[in-house]
């Protein structure tokens, strides 16, 4: 359901054309979640969906192509660490979802060179591209696939802490590069998961993601506890020594203890090439890895060398995309719990079924509209696949099997762990317990407010956290200043390690209560939709926490960015009697409520937005952001039409095209100063 929402919403638009710059739009930025911030927002089947339209387009239209189509492009700009340049371009594949298109490829491949054309058939590790170089059988330098064509990021240091990458080959030549997949098995993503669980962390996707965020960690030894695994795939180029066939290579670097594909199948027809597709299919559940499909591709390195490669794909190649395993089942429940962030999320509890060879008894349903959008009710029969091979979901709902007694399921209003009234979220998709003192949120809440962004309590880690509030000294946030009282308990019990340890913390939790002005204190609260930028916009709209407490709906949503939703959350969390009594303690221990008087010098920038983007010359990006709030203006996190100006450093990601789209006026540190200085 989740891809045909995302097809059908463009297929509203006005024209074929608006449709397609919208598709290029979309897909550029699900592009970016994925290569440049690790973070997918939709899953490779939903944004094949949108792709393949993309393309259907395209071909009807060739005079539409854009620059910046994804068709053009073959990766994504690598921008985090040193760039190397691609001495062989790290290309893609061209994906196939259809059996005849198979066959089609096979058949052309045998057209052009005779019955005796070899295939062979492997899987698709659902990772991320690595090459590594070899100098006299010396590892060199490991480099990701980057932009694909021109340059990658070098990993080197973490690709050394790969059990799998060979550091010296047994039988050395003056030179070779080698391409493989970086990934993670199944096990090992689940005990990162549930280590970042248990830390109070942002837990990641799925196991593709947490590799690509592993391998570009600047902290190796992060890199290496996380247990990355590599397969190769591909010769890229040799120095010193030559192969006729892919196979052949593969019999090379196996003798020199490199792990190449392990699923690997010789066929000469069609047939047997779909024979190997299905196997490889079969398999899915059995193997500790995830694949997203199979590929396909010609054995002798002649024949390859002859057919060359277009801009983007090899000619000598595809990859055949596996569609999601899909089953039917009986919804028997949905539990609602709530998060350590105070979102409370519905889960599906439904028959046992097995997915791609797991046993699954549960998926998410995000949230109301979700569940009103499939129409589900306790008793119906769901469609389950899993997205990415690892996280169940919930496709849609069988109505033609609906139960006679069916109602349509609603969210509780009360929160399950303290029963606190729950309000919706910012967008008003999610709803959360905002009561400060629910035992299902107190340690994340904790960890928000002594972070930097709030109260910046250095030294106040996850861990200290849990075991303040596991032993009680921690029931709310205000107990956090209280813990000087219980100094020599502390000590004795080696809560917070040895005496030096205590004080400093201690030390750091005083000296914050006078340092942190009211917009971070205000911002540490965890009210929903209330983060830094409108916490800073709210204290310096009303002057104090005092005074916001009081504010009427109407003068909160007069504040900009606070509509009706966040104005209301805003509103209901002042006027909740234990906050109120929570916030009253904070006020008496000293934190500080009201605005400081030097915190804005000037008005140059007053009423104007700036979104910044790149690497300043000798500014941070925090200093930058103090820079325009000090003088009236506000920083954003993303640039839209009602953006004032977008502040470019060196570097810039995908913001400078998306402000030169919507005509948002680009500056640099320079002019922003000069536009300070004529005030």
């Amino acid at each position: 359901m989740e891809q045909l929402d995302l097809f059908s919403s463009l297929q509203n638009s006005d024209t074929e054309h608006e449709e397609y710059l919208e598709l290029v739009r979309k897909l550029n930025h699900y592009a970016e979640l994925y290569y440049a911030q690790d973070e997918p927002e939709i899953s490779d089947f939903e944004y094949d969906t949108l792709n393949n339209r993309l393309k259907q387009l395209e071909k009807e239209h060739p005079d539409w192509i854009v620059p910046e189509s994804p068709s053009v492009r073959v990766g994504w700009k690598a921008e985090k660490g040193v760039l190397v340049k691609h001495n062989v371009p790290m290309l893609s594949l061209q994906d196939v979802f259809e059996k005849e298109e198979v066959y089609e490829f096979v058949n052309s491949m045998i057209a052009e060179f005779g019955q005796e054309a070899e295939f062979l058939v492997e899987t698709k590790i659902d990772g991320l591209s690595m090459a590594l170089r070899y100098e006299d059988g010396e590892l060199k330098l490991a480099v990701t696939r980057g932009d694909g064509i021109t340059e990658g990021e070098d990993v080197t240091m973490n690709a050394r802490q790969i059990p799998d990458v060979v550091k010296q080959m047994k039988e050395p030549v003056p030179y070779i590069e080698i391409r493989g997949e970086v990934y993670m098995t199944r096990k090992a993503f689940e005990s990162v998961n549930a280590k970042a669980e248990e830390e109070g962390k942002k837990t990641f996707a799925n196991p593709r993601n947490c590799a690509a965020g592993t391998l570009r960690q600047i902290d190796t030894r992060i890199t290496k506890e996380r247990g990355l695994s590599l397969f190769i795939f591909n010769i890229q180029e040799t120095r010193g020594v030559t192969f006729n066939t892919h196979l052949e290579g593969y019999e090379y670097l196996k003798r020199n203890g490199v792990k190449v594909i392990e699923n690997c199948y010789k066929c000469r027809t069609a047939d047997e090439v779909w024979d190997a597709i299905t196997k490889i299919g079969n398999m899915r559940g059995d193997l500790e890895y995830d694949i997203d499909g199979a590929v396909v591709k010609l054995n002798n390195l002649s024949e390859r060398n002859k057919l060359g490669n277009t801009i983007k794909f090899p000619r000598w190649a595809i990859a055949y995309k596996y569609p999601p395993e899909v089953k039917e089942t009986r919804l028997l429940d949905v539990e609602v719990n709530t998060g350590r962030t105070g979102r409370v999320t519905p889960v599906a509890v439904f028959e046992p079924i097995s997915l791609c060879g797991t046993m699954v008894s549960r998926a998410t349903l995000h949230n109301q509209d979700f569940i009103d959008q499939l129409g589900l009710g306790i008793g119906d029969t769901i469609l389950v696949y899993k997205s990415g091979e690892i996280i169940p979901k919930v496709k849609d709902v069988n109505k033609d099997k609906r139960p006679a007694d069916w109602n349509p399921y609603k969210m509780p209003d009360m929160c399950p762990v303290c029963g606190h009234r729950l309000v919706r979220d910012e967008g008003g998709v999610d709803l959360k317990c905002v009561n400060l003192l629910c035992p299902g949120t107190l340690v994340n809440r904790i960890v928000n407010f002594v972070s930097r962004d709030c109260m910046d309590i250095k030294g106040f880690g996850t861990e200290y956290i849990r075991k303040l509030t596991e032993s009680g000294y921690i029931r709310d946030i205000a107990d956090v200043f209280e813990l000087k009282d219980k100094r020599e308990e502390l000590i004795e019990g080696k809560v917070l390690g040895l005496e030096k340890n205590t004080d400093k913390l201690l030390a750091s939790i005083e000296s914050s209560k006078i340092e942190t002005p009211a917009d971070k204190v205000l911002a540490g609260l965890g009210i929903p939709g209330v983060g830094k930028a409108t916490a800073k916009e709210l204290i310096r709209t009303f002057g104090s926490i005092d005074a916001i407490a009081v504010a009427d709906k109407g003068a909160l949503v007069t504040v900009q960015d606070i509509g009706e939703i966040s104005g209301e959350a805003i509103y209901d969390f002042f006027r909740d009697e234990g906050n109120r009594e929570l916030l009253m303690r904070l006020k008496e221990l000293g934190l500080n409520f009201e605005k400081a008087e030097s915190e804005v010098q000037g008005s140059a920038l007053s009423g104007l937005t700036f979104c910044i983007t790149g690497t300043l010359d000798g500014m941070s990006r925090s200093e930058a952001e103090a820079l325009i709030e000090s003088n009236g203006g506000k920083p954003v996190s993303s640039v839209s039409k009602k953006t004032s100006y977008l502040l470019m450093g060196a570097d810039a990601g995908s913001k400078e095209r998306k402000a030169r789209e919507l005509g948002v006026p680009i500056i640099s540190l320079d002019e922003l100063k000069e536009m300070i200085a004529k005030e």
